[in-house]
This record gives C-alpha cells, sequence and structure tokens, in this order.
C-alpha cells in the first residue's frame, strides 16, 4: 500500500453534512475514503478534459492548416455556432 500522509482540509458546511451523511448511512467507512473517492473522480475527469483540449487543438490546427492550403471553399460563421451549439446541447444530460 502507497505510503499515506494527512492532510488537513477546509470546506463548506453543506459539503462537510454530505460526506458525513454518506459514511453514517454506511457508503463508506470513513471520510477519508469518501474524499479518496472524489479525487480518483476528479482525477479521471481532469485526464478526460485534457484529452478533449488536445483533440480540440488538433482540429483547429487542421482548419489552420486547411486554410493555408486553400482548401477552405466558404466560411459561414452562423452555421458554424449553430452546430457547435448542436453539439453542446447533445452532450448535456437531459433534466
Amino acid at each position: 500500500m502507497a505510503e499515506l500522509e494527512r492532510l488537513t482540509i477546509t470546506m463548506p458546511g453543506e459539503m462537510v453534512a454530505v460526506v458525513k451523511a454518506a459514511v453514517a448511512e454506511g457508503d463508506y467507512a470513513s471520510t477519508s475514503e469518501v474524499v479518496r473517492e472524489a479525487l480518483r473522480d476528479w482525477k479521471i475527469k481532469r485526464a478526460i478534459q485534457h484529452e478533449e483540449i488536445a483533440a480540440l487543438k488538433a482540429d483547429i490546427d487542421k482548419g489552420l492548416a486547411d486554410v493555408a492550403a486553400g482548401r477552405l471553399t466558404e466560411f459561414n460563421a452562423d452555421r458554424i455556432v449553430e452546430r457547435g451549439s448542436k453539439l453542446l446541447a447533445a452532450r448535456k444530460p437531459s433534466a
């Protein structure tokens, strides 16, 4: 097992209540377990965000290369914004 280090954190009362409730309900054995799982999830989410940003940068670079090579046939900013809005809406979970 990895070496453990004690860390003191400060959080709003509402978050503390959620953490303590998870332990009280038996979902976790300790508040430390709750925080460790939250950090593991955050680490995964952050890695995914970095991958998405890298892919976006690659798409932008490809687009700029297309412009530089004269492969651009039409530029319609409204259509681009509309398409982006639809893609973003499709990614958001419905309420």
